[in-house]
């Protein structure tokens, strides 16, 4: 397999090219303290995309989105149109061979680095998360009134990621890929008894004291599978 995916494009207009001509124009802060392109940078970039700025409208004003649009906007438009992404995927035979095991290859260390980089959290079920981590009633009716979050909005998602890390550590290469072993105990001493018909039986040889706890592996399945049916669930809330 070999994989080449670069950055995504950047689109160059002419707000950006109002920032690149005036640079010189010191960034401001708004109420919040979160810096933005200075105002009348911003109206040079409005000037070069439609030949004219209009005023701000007034608030409950409504104003018309379709203006006429410059040679200029156009022709920058033309060129980031033209600007395509490098996506280049070769897959070979034995790729598919044993396909969940090359995926885990991928998945894993992508989880880990978008549960490091993220920067918010989609809505989570609260039947997806332990009890602790559940809402109340007055806190779920508050974010489909107004989206307001609760204090455990963001630790639900951390879980969830963590479960779907956990699932994929499981796999072969994963920091648990040997998690079987840990229900074995004891040594294995299976040996062959011949009998009468001539056909041979494997029975516990004298020196055979290995056990398996049956209950710990069937749980510790249970979340394996768990931690993959909420890969595909949230598949679609997998952004930074």
């Amino acid at each position: 397999m070999k994989i080449k995916i670069g950055n995504y494009s950047d689109f160059f207009g002419t707000y950006q090219l109002a920032e690149k001509l005036m640079f010189w124009v010191p960034k401001e802060k708004d109420e919040y303290g979160f810096e933005h392109t200075a105002d009348r940078v911003h109206k040079f970039g409005e000037w070069l995309a439609h030949g004219s700025i209009k005023p701000e409208p007034e608030i409950g004003q409504t104003h018309n989105m379709d203006r006429h649009n410059t040679l200029l906007a156009r022709f920058l438009y033309w060129i980031s149109s033209k600007k395509k992404r490098t996506i280049k995927v070769h897959i070979d035979p034995w790729d598919t061979w044993n396909m969940q095991d090359t995926l885990g290859y991928i998945i894993r260390p992508m989880l880990h680095q978008l549960k490091e980089n993220k920067h918010g959290a989609p809505f989570v079920d609260v039947e997806d998360v332990p009890e602790d981590l559940r809402p109340t009633k007055k806190e779920q009716n508050a974010y489909k009134k107004d989206g307001t979050t609760d204090d455990k909005f963001f630790d639900r998602w951390d879980w969830v990621m963590d479960e779907m890390i956990f699932a994929f550590e499981s796999l072969p290469g994963g920091a648990n890929e040997d998690w079987e072993d840990a229900f074995h105990t004891g040594e294995y001493d299976w040996q062959w008894k011949k009998l009468e018909d001539g056909c041979s039986e494997m029975v516990e040889g004298p020196k055979h004291t290995a056990k398996v706890d049956w209950d710990g592996r069937k749980e510790y399945e249970a979340r394996i599978q768990n931690g993959f049916r909420l890969f595909g669930k949230y598949f679609q809330n997998l952004w930074d």
